[in-house]
């Protein structure tokens, strides 16, 4: 296995700790070196009073996305942290699923600037998401 399949490995793997990713079902579809694609079934109960999905549902997708595709790069942290996020909303969220996708943008030793997208099933871009997240190193906070 070559040092970056372990590096995508560690990130997936890293998901599986996080009992909220479960409970939204929350599925990684794809992982790349600094990059991934997240995905989530739009049921009911994460819509807002529009039967589209809540902003905060939305904003959930797209940190995980971003911290994922960051997480990537850094397989000896202990987890990556955001440290900043912001999100334009630019569609509604509809369909049966939404998609997220994510890049690092630049990589250091601890800070990680990245970017994604939100987008409906059928692509429709739902938001667009730029973020700096911290890669927590072993020892210290």
């Amino acid at each position: 296995m070559s040092a970056t399949q372990k590096h995508v490995e560690h990130a997936r793997d890293y998901q599986k700790k996080i009992p909220f990713l479960a409970h939204l079902k929350i599925v990684t579809e794809a992982l790349g070196e600094g990059t991934a694609r997240v995905s989530l079934p739009l049921e009911t109960h994460l819509t807002n009073s529009f039967g589209s999905a809540h902003g905060g549902v939305i904003m959930t997708l797209l940190d995980v996305a971003l911290c994922t595709a960051a997480r990537t790069l850094h397989p000896d942290s202990v987890g990556v942290v955001t440290i900043d996020l912001s999100a334009s909303f630019i569609g509604a969220g509809t369909g049966r699923r939404l998609l997220a996708e994510a890049r690092v943008l630049r990589n250091g030793r601890s800070t990680i600037f990245v970017e994604g997208e939100a987008r409906n099933e059928d692509g429709g871009l739902v938001a667009k998401a730029i973020g700096t997240v911290r890669a927590r190193q072993p020892g210290h906070a």
